[in-house]
């Protein structure tokens, strides 16, 4: 579209048809409702290219013309006024909906795509007024900006709206400081990517205590009052605020992710960790209460403990195991982070993350085949972006780092009833301050 657009050259997009109402979409919203586009069959990936070579012959699923005559006309046929006509999209909802019943409402939300299909609680004024009690903040002031992916525009928001999907979610008035500042974080928990991600938020410091969150015993599952409510309120607030999240339009995930209904909120056992909090290590005082913001959890490997003889073998392995795109997260109970102290002498977290950097190695030719690395890491390697670039130079059999120092995070959790752990692929995206949003 920018090429078009910005540039004057006629340009022809294909996609597969799988994705004909979200083209559709983006091109509207980005102001070109009739960007050219023609489609060819689903799947593309494990086709031959004698099969590939066929769909180009063939004719376009959705409109039945030959694929290259689309494109040839495309190309050669002149935008008219209805092209070039500016369109307006409307980037907001109604602040109020018409008084209806209590069911008329819930089905209204429902039947709009405001819900994740659970029940919610009504945001009424009245409720929605008492959340914004509990910030210093006001109303119409803007918190932050999300979108669920790249070629959407982002979509803006008040402290206000978050408040109403903070009602949405049953989440009390005294946990609205948290949910704003990961609204403010700008990090979609309702992302939409065919790898179907979800999020993944972990509370730091005194708030943790403030709320009785729960980082012990269950403190990933469905035990915790606040836990699951600030999670869901992340996920509801991020489906609202970016424009939607409707499956095949604003939502691509080819499986889907039960990990996106509350976002893997949890906190931080910091009086049972043997190591710095994460805030912490990424530059905030212990004192200070935070959240921290993690993208694309859709994969864990886990285990029991570290044995004597072979943990390293295993936690390779565990490693291996994971796509080299996806950023290793340690989560581990407190029982199995001080193991990682006994087995391997990591007194201070960095020297686990040295660990884990230099042995999380496989040999270049393979990791230059993952699907992922050639589809994001390869073009940043052949503009030479290091470390990337001198990666792509090194024999096919010589070992080379699957992920940056930087890309591996630790995380202690649990309630020390035994010493499972795992590790979550999870990307760091920032962490934010709670006592911003007091």
């Amino acid at each position: 579209m920018t090429i078009d657009s910005k540039y004057q050259v006629p340009t022809v997009a294909i996609h597969t048809n799988m994705f004909e109402r979200a083209v559709r979409s983006v091109a509207r919203v980005n102001g070109m409702p009739r960007a050219r586009a023609v489609f060819v069959p689903q799947p593309v990936m494990g086709k031959s290219p004698k099969e590939l070579r066929a769909y180009v012959d063939g004719n376009d699923p959705i409109t039945g013309k030959p694929v290259m005559q689309e494109v040839i006309e495309g190309l050669t046929r002149p935008f008219d006024a209805e092209d070039l006509a500016k369109v307006v999209y409307e980037r907001t909802t109604p602040r109020v909906v018409e008084p209806a019943s209590e069911e008329d409402l819930h089905q209204l939300f429902l039947e709009n795509n405001w819900t994740d299909k659970l029940p919610i609680i009504l945001p009424t004024e009245e409720r929605v007024a008492e959340m914004l009690r509990h910030t210093s903040h006001k109303p119409d002031e803007v918190v932050g900006r999300m979108r669920p992916t790249l070629f959407r525009e982002f979509w803006e928001y008040t402290v206000e709206k978050v408040a109403v999907n903070a009602v949405m979610a049953g989440a009390r008035p005294e946990y609205f400081p948290v949910i704003l500042a990961i609204a403010a974080s700008g990090i979609s928990g309702r992302g939409s990517s065919t790898s179907s991600p979800a999020a993944m938020c972990v509370v730091n410091g005194p708030v943790r205590h403030e709320l009785n969150m729960n980082c012990g015993t269950g403190a990933l599952g469905p035990y915790n009052h606040a836990n699951a409510t600030i999670g869901r309120a992340y996920a509801l607030l991020s489906q609202n605020l970016q424009g939607g999240s409707e499956p095949g339009l604003t939502y691509l995930g080819s499986q889907g992710n039960n990990y996106a209904y509350n976002c893997i909120t949890f906190a931080e056992n910091e009086e049972r960790s043997p190591w710095e909090p994460l805030h912490v290590s990424h530059g905030f005082p212990q004192s200070a209460s935070t959240v921290s913001l993690f993208s694309g959890c859709r994969h864990t490997s886990f285990t029991l403990g570290l044995r004597e003889a072979h943990w390293k073998d295993h936690v390779r392995n565990m490693l291996r195991g994971m796509d080299p795109r996806e950023h290793p997260t340690f989560v581990l109970d407190p029982i199995t982070a001080r193991l990682f102290i006994d087995r391997g002498g990591f007194v201070k977290k960095d020297d686990l993350i040295d660990w884990v950097y230099n042995n999380a190695c496989m040999p270049a030719g393979e990791y230059w085949d993952y699907q992922l690395i050639q589809n994001y890491i390869y073009p940043r390697a052949t503009y030479g972006e290091e470390p990337y670039a001198s990666m792509l130079a090194t024999r096919p059999d010589e070992l080379v780092h699957m992920f940056t120092r930087d890309e591996i995070e630790v995380v202690v959790v649990g309630g020390e009833t035994n010493g499972y752990w795992r590790i979550f692929g999870a990307n760091y995206g920032k962490t934010v301050s709670v006592d911003d949003w007091r």
